[in-house]
């Protein structure tokens, strides 16, 4: 019983120790970028972002989440020539979306995580690439592009009654 209870407590304080660690990197490092910014550095520690982006020349930049999460909508961005973004996630997720016509190139390793990256033009050398490297420890990562549901294949969808 005794083990048990230090196990516990080792247990109780290392998630406490974790969850300080994390306040006390959510006021340090702030996030930067907007709608309309060609860079972005995005931080969620215990909160989530969601972000759609417009941007003209979206060159990339960083995401960083730890215990909270980023969505990302890109399909409205125009891709700059050499975009790099870096992915992070610590018991986090990230969720990208991109355009059909984009090509993602990844370079994202995970450990006891998943990354789930997908593209719908991937054979094509011509399309805009966007570059990926990072880390998902924990978490999750994922990025993908989805056609675009026409009104027919909406019409011709069951009903949920």
């Amino acid at each position: 019983m005794r083990l048990l209870r230090t196990l516990a407590l080792v247990e109780l304080g290392a998630w406490a120790g974790m969850a300080a660690a994390a306040a006390f990197v959510k006021r340090a490092v702030p996030s930067r970028g907007d709608e309309e910014s060609d860079e972005l550095a995005l931080v969620a520690v215990l909160d989530g972002i969601d972000l759609r982006s417009r941007a003209r020349a979206f060159r990339g930049g960083s995401m960083f989440a730890w215990l909270g999460g980023i969505a990302v909508d890109l399909r409205e961005a125009s891709l700059a020539p050499g975009a790099r973004l870096k992915v992070h996630t610590l018991f986090g997720g990230i969720a990208i979306r991109v355009p059909p016509g984009w090509r993602v190139d990844s370079n994202v390793k995970a450990l006891l995580a998943g990354v789930d990256v997908r593209s719908l033009d991937a054979g094509d050398p011509a399309a805009p690439t966007l570059e990926l490297e990072g880390i998902a420890l924990f978490g999750g990562i994922a990025v993908g592009a989805k056609e675009e549901e026409t009104t027919e294949a909406r019409a011709e969808a069951p009903s949920a009654a």
